[in-house]
Parts: structure tokens; C-alpha cells; sequence
């Protein structure tokens, strides 16, 4: 999606534009230029290498809405996803540039009592990429909270690390059933 690296007639490096797969109707994605917010002190910004359709990401393309989350303007679709960690936040020090990370695409509070116990799964205040009105993975670079990022080890390729999430996910829920 988008060119990098590139160098103009004057042998500066051009920037290159971020681009992302943008789900503007029913049944219509346009690949459109993504804006990524500022880089925190606690995020890193990710080069996107895999992303996973999921179910989720059709029921917003077919209905723009999946469960209670409805989209009501354009949103960049996707969240299970891996990639290389390109730039990292002042504060960040277990993540370095070069690491190869999987996305948790739930996006905790990281203050109330359950993200402070270890237990960010089940903060309230839980948002999620690729839901309204957060905007999802499917782009050539997003910015995330360093400790939602998990190194995968090297035997693990990034295809591999963006099935982390559905996989994880689907054993949650067949616990929660048991």
C-alpha cells in the first residue's frame, strides 16, 4: 500500500505517506492516505507486515456495523495484525526499533483497578481497533501503546504473530464456556 524509502532529485529522503484501507459504505473500501496521531511517550509507531480479515471486519463491510459498534463515517478497517516497531515513545523501554510485534487490538484505560492488577482485559473502558470509533490496523503504519506490542520470538513469522489475537481470543471464550 504506499511507497518507502524513496529519495527526490535532491537526494533528500521523502516521506513517505501512510496509507490505509478506509471503509467509507457498504460493500466499499477506498485505500486512502491515514494521518497517524503524534507519537506519545508510552507508544511506538508500527510498520503493518500482516493484517487478518476477521469476522468482524465483513460485518462491518457488509452491514457497517458488527454487534453495537456502528460506523457512521469512514473508519480504517482491520485488527489482528503484526509488524516491525519503527519508532518508539521517549517513555518506552521494553520495545526497541526492529522488534517484530503482534497487536493486542483491545485498548485498555491502563488506569482503573483491573488494568493496574495485570487484568486489562476486562477494563470497562475497553476500545478496540478496527471498532468504532477507533481506526483499525490495515494500513502501512499505525501508532499503539508500547505495552499492548508482544515480541514474537524468532522462530514466529509475522503471519503467524497476527493470528496471535483470534487464537488467544478463541481460547478465552471456550474457558469463559467451560
Amino acid at each position: 500500500m504506499g511507497k518507502g524509502g524513496e529519495v527526490s532529485g535532491d537526494g533528500a529522503k521523502v516521506e513517505e505517506e501512510n496509507m490505509a484501507a478506509w471503509l467509507v459504505a457498504v460493500n466499499t473500501l477506498k485505500i486512502q492516505p491515514f494521518r497517524l496521531p503524534p507519537l506519545g511517550p508510552h507508544d511506538v509507531r508500527v510498520r503493518i507486515k500482516a493484517v487478518g480479515i476477521c469476522g468482524s471486519d465483513v460485518h462491518h463491510l457488509k452491514t457497517m456495523r458488527c454487534a453495537h459498534f456502528v460506523v457512521k463515517e469512514p473508519m480504517v478497517i482491520g485488527h489482528e495484525c503484526a509488524g516491525v516497531i519503527e519508532e518508539v515513545g521517549c517513555e518506552v523501554k521494553s520495545l526497541v526499533v526492529g522488534d517484530r510485534v503482534a497487536l493486542e487490538p483491545g485498548i485498555s484505560c491502563g488506569h482503573c483497578k483491573y488494568c493496574k492488577g495485570g487484568r486489562y482485559n476486562l477494563c470497562r473502558s475497553m476500545r478496540f481497533f478496527g471498532s468504532p470509533p477507533v481506526n483499525g490496523s490495515l494500513a502501512n503504519q499505525v501508532v499503539h501503546p508500547a505495552n499492548l506490542c508482544f515480541r514474537l520470538p524468532e522462530n514466529v513469522s509475522l503471519e503467524e504473530g497476527q493470528c496471535v489475537s483470534p487464537v488467544v481470543l478463541r481460547f478465552m471464550l471456550a474457558v469463559m464456556l467451560l
